[in-house]
């Protein structure tokens, strides 16, 4: 029998409300129900997460929280379980276009994600769910949220579409959640965000959950937020515990050779390679490719079909390295990444913490890389600022020549010239069907005269 609680306020009496602040050490003792407490079983978990243990009983209360942890925590089953079980305790049927829980995420694959998981933990209830986002039709979505949806799990720009459009109306709402806030801000989402969130009821329970704290989200929070309970995982602290970080001083040209040589090592099963642009990221991948290293690229401009494919064919093993921009660093849950590697360093040091925080997941330990180029050593710079942690240096020797290490290199950023004012070897196997040269520079369009 379900321990008793009731929104906003706890039993205590003869309730058992007391000895779960005594005794987390198991979801039973949070005051789950039965229904939930047999999909966890089915799922193999045990005992929560730090983020579940303090989250769950002050969302089953009916508190407002601000969450303070990134992907891999557990948060996602620390807001969808209290969830679940408000809805299912009130008992009611959803209304056709009016769901009754709101959940916004910054992008397709991390709704979908979302969605797959309250799918899991909700299977012994009733409850409905579905998830609307952009790059596909919109006719199945809407025929979903005209049946009705208990959970509706979407992206701010289709949601909003969907509402103008008369198929979606969010004054039924009674749990808002926001996930990934400061990335649906870094996405500018700020505007999107705030007109949904008016369009719900200023009864609502809200929960907003950030791997990091700027002062966009401080003052997001702060709106929408009503005497909130913050739980704090100090992610930051955890990366720092999990993985170990590791720098390659190295330029550009010599870049890709370098990672080769990183990706045959034994121990790398799984690796995510970052790139800064989505044209990197196809270049790279391919690449690699023609190195014989199977490899699948992922960033914005990829259709929907074509980015789970990608995701698909890397969590199954088809591809063994997945070559991403930050689109991929935040709320895709990818188990056994045993290396990160920093191809690129990202322009916002935060970015950092959130590639690397794809390996050394759910106990495991893991290994992240950087290839840092002279230019990048203010980005690098940045990075041991906010961490609080300078990465090991390594210096790499390739098998067919001596890496120079350039702790002494004169670091010119627009320079194209190697160690010793010789220019960068070209690898044979980069042809010019790439359009570029080692260092960066497109060669000039040769054009033939025609004979007089």
């Amino acid at each position: 029998m379900r321990p008793a609680i009731a929104l906003g306020r706890a039993y205590v009496g003869d309730s058992p409300y007391w000895k779960r602040q005594l005794n987390q050490n198991n979801f039973e003792s949070l005051g789950l129900g039965g229904k939930l407490l047999r999909a966890l079983n089915d799922v193999g978990y045990e005992q929560p997460t730090p983020i579940q243990a303090r989250a769950i009983p002050t969302l089953l209360e009916g508190r407002d929280l601000l969450g303070v942890a990134q992907t891999g925590t557990g948060k996602t089953a620390a807001f969808a379980l209290p969830v679940l079980q408000r809805l299912d305790d009130a008992n009611q049927r959803a209304q056709s276009k009016r769901p009754r829980a709101l959940v916004l995420a910054p992008t397709r694959e991390l709704a979908m994600q979302i969605a797959e998981e309250f799918a899991t933990y909700g299977r012994y209830t009733k409850l409905r769910h579905a998830v609307v986002f952009g790059g596909v039709g919109q006719r199945p979505q809407v025929n979903a949220l005209r049946k009705g949806v208990d959970v509706l799990v979407a992206t701010p720009g289709r949601l909003l579409d969907l509402a103008g459009q008369g198929h979606l109306d969010l004054s039924a709402v009674s749990v808002l959640v926001l996930d990934e806030a400061d990335r649906l801000l870094d996405m500018g989402f700020v505007r999107d965000v705030k007109r949904i969130v008016s369009q719900t009821p200023n009864t609502r329970q809200s929960l907003l959950f950030s791997a990091t704290m700027p002062k966009e989200v401080v003052s997001l929070a702060q709106e929408m937020l009503k005497d909130p309970v913050r739980v704090d995982v100090s992610p930051k602290q955890m990366t720092l515990r999990e993985v170990d970080q590791r720098v390659v001083m190295v330029n550009n040209a010599d870049k890709r050779d370098v990672l080769r040589h990183l990706l045959h090592d034994d121990d790398v099963s799984r690796a995510i390679v970052f790139t800064r642009t989505k044209h990197g990221a196809n270049r790279l991948a391919k690449q690699l490719g023609n190195d014989g290293i199977v490899a699948e690229a992922i960033h914005g401009n990829k259709s929907q079909g074509a980015r789970q494919r990608a995701l698909a064919n890397f969590k199954n093993g088809d591809a063994w390295v997945l070559v991403a921009t930050d689109i991929a660093a935040r709320g895709i849950d990818i188990d056994g990444v045993s290396h990160v590697f920093n191809y690129e360093l990202p322009h916002e040091p935060e970015s950092y913490v959130h590639r690397i925080g794809r390996t050394a997941r759910a106990g495991a330990t893991g290994v992240a890389w950087s290839l840092v180029d002279p230019s990048e050593r203010g980005r690098l710079r940045a990075v041991e600022r906010l961490i609080k942690h300078t990465p090991r240096e390594v210096v790499v020797e390739l098998p067919d020549r001596e890496l120079a290490t350039i702790q002494r290199m004169d670091p010119q950023p627009e320079s194209r010239q190697g160690p010793d004012n010789q220019r960068p070897r070209r690898s044979s196997s980069q042809g010019r069907s790439n359009g570029n040269r080692a260092g960066g520079r497109r060669p000039r369009r040769r054009t033939r005269r025609r004979a007089a």
